[in-house]
């Protein structure tokens, strides 16, 4: 049963734990594609209603989000539908101010993560100053209504192992959960298996120090396996993520800061559930959806050597550019795009929070149609820079063509440029036109120079092309005549030619140029033109140099 649910409120943290964000930062979402308040609470009381029972706000840090004590509130309004807790994971560093109002309003547990007892540790493993702020929240949340206070501490081999036995011992006066995670992979945090100290380990380690620890009885589907020591208030487990996964009892369900549903920490896949609800998608569509991604979780997830951690978000981006996934809800069948590759689920529509086999057919990556394309990795579909550093420079040529059709009076304008405007055939609003289009100068010099600019622009504008040592670029606009009077069709053609010697070719750099080229056309036509331009036929005639050899289009 999946009955609880990981809300990441916000991308964003007022600390930079190496483990949990990479070293350079990551992108965040723009402010516009993160859940709102009303968004939030929507998903959340859809969840409640099928059976979710306990909400965990976490982040980023959720305290940075602005409104953050209000939407406790507005959750436990969802109490009449069954939800039974609310809680927090939190670092502390604002916490103390307004963990009072939060457990007000409804906070009833919170997790703090403190990963060391030493000050000068802490600036470390976090980049920043605050140690004293966090252990001021967990004295304030130690005397506060909250029905439990956890500590988690992620444990590093030869950083912070050796602390273990110190933060055991914070649980002999305090009513505290102490849990010690193993380190995990995620992008960007240089994972290293010999950096990581597996539980059972640490366990055989405390239980030298204190023989007489015994196993402490373990809540329903917790993470951690707990033990404490007879005298001892608190207690204190391990979460074993790596070595020792739970999976077979995992009960959680996770929402991003940006609306995408996952199922599961270490699997890269996820479904936008914001995008369902920006387009106006029913409630029942959005279930149907839910339970898709469900039904998807896997048994188990990959061993500590597979997991993945190129496609999948760091660990601040999982509680949060790719560009994200698309759901369309067609007449009786949903279809979902999951790392461009579709699925159709043809179930009727009924939400199933149970764990199920994926009953839908599975598109083997085999069969994709990308598979071949050099710009998406085979393993995962996602798109990906090709690597050149193998390559040799060599002189490459390229050549690209298009036209723009355009009415007579714009090609008129173009061929009568640096002429007065005297034709009596023109009304005289078209008149004006054709004198507001000409005070932008040359249609045809100005639309060479913005080809030319814009090739020398490619890598900034197709997001994995290699910027080139281009050493020439001729772009040439002509206008053109076609037909015998009665279906005569006017046009600007474009031709551009792009030369570099460079590890790759330069047929998007000529094709860049044709068609920024030829938009700019349409931009200083469009007050005489207006709806009636048409740009085609836009392709690479020729290309030389490369592995690929020489490439010539036959004439049309």
């Amino acid at each position: 049963m999946h009955n609880y649910l990981r809300i990441s409120l916000t991308e964003r943290c007022n600390l930079r734990c190496f483990y949990c964000m990479p070293k350079e930062g990551v992108e965040l979402a723009p402010k516009a594609h993160l859940l709102s308040d009303d968004e939030v609470i929507r998903l959340a009381e859809m969840f409640v209603k099928q059976g979710v029972t306990k909400i965990r706000l976490t982040g980023g840090e959720p305290t940075v989000r602005k409104g953050v004590v209000e939407l406790v509130g507005r959750l436990k309004n969802l109490r009449q539908y069954g939800l039974c807790s609310i809680g927090m994971t939190s670092n502390g560093i604002a916490l103390h101010r307004m963990l009072p109002r939060l457990v007000e309003n409804g906070l009833t547990h919170l997790n703090l993560s403190l990963d060391t007892l030493d000050p000068f540790k802490f600036e470390i493993m976090t980049r920043r100053r605050g140690h004293d702020a966090v252990l001021k929240t967990l004295d304030i949340a130690l005397s506060s209504n909250l029905q439990s206070v956890k500590l988690n501490a992620v444990i590093i081999k030869d950083l912070n192992d050796t602390e273990v036995p110190d933060f055991v011992e914070l649980t002999k006066d305090k009513d505290i959960s102490v849990r010690f995670i193993e380190f995990m992979p995620f992008t960007g945090n240089k994972w290293d298996k010999a950096r990581m100290v597996s539980s059972s380990v640490l366990l055989t380690n405390l239980q030298k120090r204190y023989p007489t620890i015994i196993k402490a009885t373990d809540e329903l589907n917790d993470t951690a396996r707990s033990y404490r020591i007879p005298g001892y208030t608190g207690s204190f487990g391990f979460i074993s993520s790596m070595s020792d996964h739970f999976c077979s009892s995992c009960n959680r369900l996770r929402l991003t800061a940006d609306g995408q549903i996952k199922v599961c920490l270490f699997d890269a896949k996820e479904i936008s559930l914001r995008d369902l609800l920006r387009s106006g998608t029913s409630d029942n569509a959005l279930l149907q959806t839910i339970g898709f991604a469900v039904r998807g979780k896997k048994e188990k997830h990959a061993g500590m050597e597979d997991i993945d951690v190129v496609t999948n978000r760091p660990m601040i981006l999982i509680g949060g550019l790719k560009p994200r996934r698309t759901e369309s809800n067609l007449k009786n069948r949903t279809t979902y795009s999951l790392n461009s590759t579709v699925y159709t689920d043809p179930r009727p529509n009924k939400l199933s929070i149970h764990r199920s086999r994926f009953l839908t057919t599975t598109v083997r990556r085999s069969d994709v149609p990308y598979k071949s394309l050099t710009h998406f990795d085979t393993e995962t579909g996602r798109a990906r820079m090709v690597d050149v550093g193998s390559k040799s420079n060599t002189q490459r040529t390229a050549t690209a063509s298009g036209r723009i059709l355009i009415p007579k009076v714009a090609h008129d304008l173009i061929a009568s440029h640096g002429l007065p405007i005297t034709t009596d055939d023109y009304s005289e609003g078209l008149r004006e036109a054709r004198e507001k289009a000409r005070k932008k100068g040359d249609v045809l010099a100005v639309s060479q120079l913005a080809g030319i600019m814009a090739c020398k622009r490619t890598a900034e504008l197709i997001p994995l092309c290699h910027p080139l040592p281009i050493t020439h670029i001729d772009v040439l606009l002509i206008p053109e005549v076609r037909g015998d009077g009665v279906g005569t069709e006017y046009s600007v053609r474009c031709e551009a030619t792009v030369s570099c010697t460079g590890k790759t070719g330069v047929e998007m750099e000529a094709l860049t140029a044709v068609s920024v080229a030829l938009l700019n056309v349409w931009d200083m036509l469009k007050a005489v033109a207006g709806k009636e331009m048409e740009i085609r036929d836009i392709v690479v005639n020729k290309k030389s140099g490369g592995k690929s050899g020489d490439f010539s289009r036959p004439p049309v």
